[in-house]
C-alpha cells in the first residue's frame, strides 16, 4: 500500500512541469455562470500566452489531500495554469486549497499601458475605459505577458475604486462595473442609489469572497456610507458610517473579520450579519509612520511602515504584527520575515499578498517588492530589505502620505492574482 502511494506520487509530480521549462496551458478557465453580464474576452497574450487551451485528462482519481501537496510545489503561476489544465477534478481541489495566501509562488504584475502619469495632476477625473487597457506579466518569467482591456459597450466614463479577488471595480454616478483582470469579462451590478459621492471622494471597493461563491458581496464605501450588494439580488444596501468623516483607506480580511484602517490611522472591524455594525479597535502606538499597508500572512496581521530617516539620508521600512493578546492590542516589531516576502503596491486600495519561500522562484526572503510608477518600462517595480536604507530619490514617486489620498482617475502599478486563482468555477 505505501508503495503504491509512493508510486502516486511520484506519477502526480511528474506531470507538473519542472523548473525552467515552459508549462502547458490549461483548458477552459470561464468565469461561473453567477455573473450578471459577461462578454467576449477582449484580451491577447504577447512573447508567449497565458491563454487557456485543452488538454489530458490524467490522474484523475488522486486524494485531494495529494493534489494540495502538488500546488504547495508550485513555482509559478504558469504552474499553476498546467495543473488546472489537467482534468476538472485537479481544477476542483484548487477551491478546496488552504487559502491564497499557503501559496509559493508571486502574484503577476498589472501595469497600465499608456503614458506615465504622475498622481494628483490635476482635478479629479474620471477614467475613460474605452482607452483602459493593461499588461499583465509574471515575475518569475518575464517573457511572458498578456495585454487585456476593458469590454467594448462598457460605461466609459468611471472610477476606480480598487481591486479585488482578482477584479477591478470602477463606479460613476449610478453605475458600477467590474472587470476580471485577466480574461477581460465584465460583471455589472444593478444600480447604485444616486448622490452616492463614491468617486468624487476616492471611494474604495472590496468583494468580501470570490465572486463565484455563495456568500460574496460586493462593498463599496464612500466618505459616509458602505453600500453593500449581494452577489446576484437585484439592490444595495446602504449604512451609515460613523467615522468622524474620515476617508477609509485599506480594507483587509483577516481569520474572518474585516478590519479597515482609516485616515487617522485608526483600525475597525467591520461585522455585516447578523446586521451592520462598525466599531474601532483600540490600540496602543509609539509612533506613527508616514506611510503604512496591512498585510495579511498566514495566523500574522502585519503593517509595513515607511519611516524618514533623520539627515535627509532616505526611508527605510520596518514591519510590525499586531497582537491582540493584549488590551489595548499592540504593534509588535517583526525583527525579520524569515522566509516570507511581502508584496504591497502604491494606492492602499488595491490587495497586498505575501510569499513562502520567494528563493523557490527566484525572489528574496525579508524583502517588500513595491509595484511602482515610473517612466523606465523596465522598472516595473522594486524591492526592498526589511530595515535597509533606500534613498530617497528611489521611493518619492512610490508613495503618498496618509494625507493625500490617491487619484481617483488613476490606475497605478500594483500585484494581482487572477479570479481563477480562488476557484476556477
Amino acid at each position: 500500500m505505501a508503495g503504491s502511494r509512493r508510486r502516486r506520487r511520484r506519477r502526480a509530480r511528474a506531470l507538473l512541469p519542472q523548473q525552467g521549462t515552459e508549462p502547458s496551458p490549461p483548458e477552459d478557465a470561464a468565469l461561473s455562470s453567477r455573473e450578471v453580464t459577461t462578454v467576449e474576452s477582449p484580451c491577447h497574450a504577447s512573447a508567449s500566452t497565458f491563454l487557456p487551451m485543452p488538454g489530458p485528462h490524467v490522474c484523475a482519481d488522486l486524494l485531494d489531500s495529494l493534489l494540495h501537496e502538488i500546488i504547495a510545489l508550485f513555482n509559478s503561476f504558469q504552474d499553476f495554469l498546467a495543473f488546472i489544465g489537467t482534468c476538472h477534478s485537479w481544477r476542483t481541489a484548487v477551491s478546496t486549497f488552504p487559502s491564497v495566501y499557503t501559496f509559493s509562488f508571486p502574484p503577476l504584475h498589472f501595469k497600465p499601458d499608456g503614458p506615465y502619469i504622475h498622481p494628483h495632476s490635476g482635478d479629479i477625473k474620471p477614467i475613460l475605459l474605452s482607452n483602459c487597457k493593461w499588461q499583465l506579466s509574471d515575475p518569475t518569467k518575464k517573457n511572458l505577458s498578456l495585454v487585456c482591456s476593458v469590454p467594448e459597450n462598457s460605461p466609459n466614463a468611471m472610477h476606480y475604486l480598487g481591486c479585488s479577488y482578482g477584479y477591478l471595480i470602477f463606479s460613476y454616478e449610478e453605475h458600477c462595473l467590474l472587470v476580471d483582470v485577466y480574461t477581460g469579462t465584465k460583471v455589472k451590478p444593478p444600480k447604485l442609489p444616486p448622490n452616492n459621492n463614491l468617486g468624487y471622494f476616492c471611494g474604495i471597493g472590496i468583494l468580501t469572497a470570490p465572486l463565484i461563491s455563495a456568500n460574496s458581496r460586493l462593498l463599496l464605501f464612500s466618505k459616509i456610507s458602505m453600500f453593500e450588494w449581494q452577489v446576484g439580488a437585484n439592490s444595495w444596501s446602504e449604512h451609515a458610517l460613523d467615522l468622524g468623516r474620515e476617508r477609509i483607506y485599506q480594507i483587509v480580511f483577516f481569520k474572518g473579520d474585516i478590519f479597515a484602517i482609516d485616515a487617522l490611522m485608526r483600525l475597525h472591524t467591520i461585522h455585516l450579519t447578523p446586521r451592520f455594525s462598525m466599531r474601532e479597535v483600540p490600540i496602543q502606538w509609539e509612533f506613527l509612520p508616514i506611510n503604512s499597508w496591512l498585510v495579511v500572512c498566514g495566523d500574522m496581521l502585519l503593517m509595513i511602515a515607511q519611516r524618514s530617516n533623520s539627515g535627509g539620508l532616505g526611508s527605510s521600512f520596518k514591519v510590525f504584527r499586531l497582537d491582540f493578546t493584549v488590551e489595548p492590542a499592540k504593534w509588535v516589531k517583526v525583527e525579520k520575515l524569515e522566509n516570507i516576502a511581502l508584496f504591497v503596491s502604491l494606492d492602499r486600495r488595491d490587495p497586498t499578498f505575501s510569499c513562502m519561500s520567494p528563493e523557490r522562484w527566484g525572489g528574496k526572503s525579508n524583502c517588500i517588492y513595491f509595484a511602482r510608477l515610473s517612466e523606465d518600462p523596465d522598472e516595473t517595480w522594486t524591492s526592498a530589505e526589511l530595515g535597509q536604507l533606500v534613498p530617497e530619490n528611489a521611493i518619492h514617486p512610490m508613495f503618498y502620505g496618509m494625507s493625500f489620498p490617491p487619484d481617483c482617475g488613476l490606475l497605478s502599478n500594483q500585484w494581482v492574482f487572477p479570479s481563477l486563482i480562488y476557484g476556477s468555477g
